[in-house]
């Protein structure tokens, strides 16, 4: 719905958290931004950083009516709640959209669980392993079900570890967290929170309707390899490797999980039908970057 005050189209953000943030300096030329938050703490940042910010919860659906028509563009970053196989929260949206609406779902590779090292597209059947990735099936399959019966224009971008400056698993290495041996260790896949907002906003206006896309940069990592890439990068120690039956004993079951599922996304989809150019194509060159950069802010303030 077009504001006739600026003459720009409204565009609607739940979840407005890092990525949210990054995105917003992207949307404002072209957009009325308005952005979903439950914290009445956070209405100053996100004005500040360019939104309208609209106090409502996703989890409480009758703060949300007055929010169904308010914008024909919906991005949405908000995770499912933490318990369950369903993913209340986006019931709960997807019954305040209206007709015609574009919506970019940010969901997670993880729903296409244990792929064993393989390369997948996004033709992949889903196979989610744990209640964290069915809710986000569930999130995914009502998403899709809206769109067909309300005639909505759906993205769904599968994204996997998000990382950036201050998104990197340091305090884990301080700790000495153990990481798996080489024989037992699992691919992992990545993404820059900056290039993941870049493609949120490409999905906006060139994604076809209900059409996955694997949010992921160029690499092929293991993850105590990347561990070791962090380390490296920031001079701290690698992280000790440990046969699966020991590991298991000592990491949380949410790491483990991730430790659990071993996968190879392509990223043919975003490049070939979005358009998008990544920045950091490659992890082990940005952490490099992000450690030297890291350095001379030492060195600036020493």
């Amino acid at each position: 719905m077009p504001s006739r005050k600026l003459g720009k189209p409204r565009l609607l953000i739940y979840g407005c958290g890092d990525v949210g943030m990054r995105l917003l300096p992207l949307l404002q030329q072209r957009f009325r931004v308005f952005a979903v938050t439950s914290q009445i703490a956070r209405c100053a940042q996100l004005r500040e950083a360019g939104a309208h910010p609209l106090l409502a919860d996703l989890d409480h659906p009758h703060t949300l009516a007055r929010l169904g028509h308010l914008a024909q563009i919906v991005v949405h970053l908000a995770p499912p709640q933490s318990h369950g196989t369903k993913d209340q929260r986006t019931r709960n949206l997807a019954a305040i959209l209206p007709e015609r609406t574009t919506l970019v779902y940010i969901s997670t590779s993880g729903v296409y669980g244990d792929c064993q090292g393989q390369s997948i597209d996004e033709t992949r059947t889903v196979n989610p392993h744990n209640a964290r990735a069915q809710r986000r099936v569930d999130a995914e399959q009502v998403l899709r079900a809206w769109a067909q019966r309300r005639s909505g224009r759906l993205a769904i971008l599968r994204v996997p570890g998000i990382y950036a400056a201050d998104r990197l698993p340091l305090e884990r290495l301080k700790k000495g967290t153990p990481a798996l041996r080489v024989e037992d260790d699992v691919y992992t896949n990545h993404i820059h929170a900056d290039d993941l907002a870049q493609i949120i906003f490409s999905a906006i206006f060139k994604a076809a309707p209900s059409r996955v896309y694997h949010a992921v940069d160029d690499s092929e990592v293991k993850m105590a390899d990347y561990f070791d890439a962090v380390a490296a990068a920031f001079g701290l120690p690698g992280a000790p490797r440990l046969p699966r039956e020991e590991l298991e004993q000592q990491v949380s079951p949410m790491l483990l999980s991730f430790m659990s599922e071993s996968r190879r996304l392509q990223n043919t989809r975003i490049k070939a039908e979005l358009g998008v150019r990544l920045r950091y194509p490659d992890i082990h060159t940005s952490l490099v970057q992000m450690g030297a950069d890291a350095r001379q802010r030492m060195i600036d303030g020493a």
